[in-house]
């Protein structure tokens, strides 16, 4: 496996192997941070097909709870892997280990993650690679159905954190 920051020519791939939940693409919208340099998007491969990705969000993650308290800590967002047969293969660690690579080369001290409330797995593996539970939050957002019908979820989080470098040690 590799992972490597997405070019163009992965979207799609990415559009074709790790389909998005509703009608428009969410990995062009990411792509097009990375561009502005708003983010970093990463894509995990396994020969020549994606198999997971994520994003490192650089001004942080946009809720004002978490704002609040961690106004200066970039955040992992839409960590994902596809197939769901992949979930225990190391593919979202390896993920998470190269966006902590991303982000120690900048010299941040930290880095953070939101997880749901209710999925204690993924809280878990999080807490093993080093990020401790911080901030509750409200993660909102919308998408398109294929039948163009807009959703509004609001998925209860908790804003879990990690700090790298001399900051750990202390």
């Amino acid at each position: 496996m590799r992972i490597s920051e997405c070019r163009e020519e992965d979207i799609v791939l990415l559009d074709k192997h790790m389909p998005s939940l509703g009608a428009a693409s969410l990995h062009t919208p990411r792509f097009a941070r990375h561009c502005e340099g708003v983010s970093t998007f990463l894509i995990a491969w396994r020969e020549t097909v994606p198999v997971g990705s994520c994003e490192v969000l650089w001004d942080g993650c946009e809720a004002p709870e978490v704002r609040a308290v961690h106004r200066d800590c970039p955040e992992i967002k839409g960590l994902g892997l596809w197939p769901e047969t992949l979930r225990a293969q190391h593919v979202g660690s390896a993920l998470i280990r190269a966006a902590e690579t991303h982000v120690r080369q900048r010299d941040l001290e930290c880095v953070g993650l939101g997880v749901e409330k209710n999925n204690p797995r993924t809280e878990d593996l999080y807490k093993r690679l080093g990020y401790s539970p911080s901030t509750p939050y409200l993660d909102c957002g919308t998408y398109q159905d294929s039948g163009g019908l807009t959703h509004r979820v609001a998925d209860a989080c908790i804003f879990m954190v990690k700090y790298l470098g001399a900051a750990a040690l202390a």
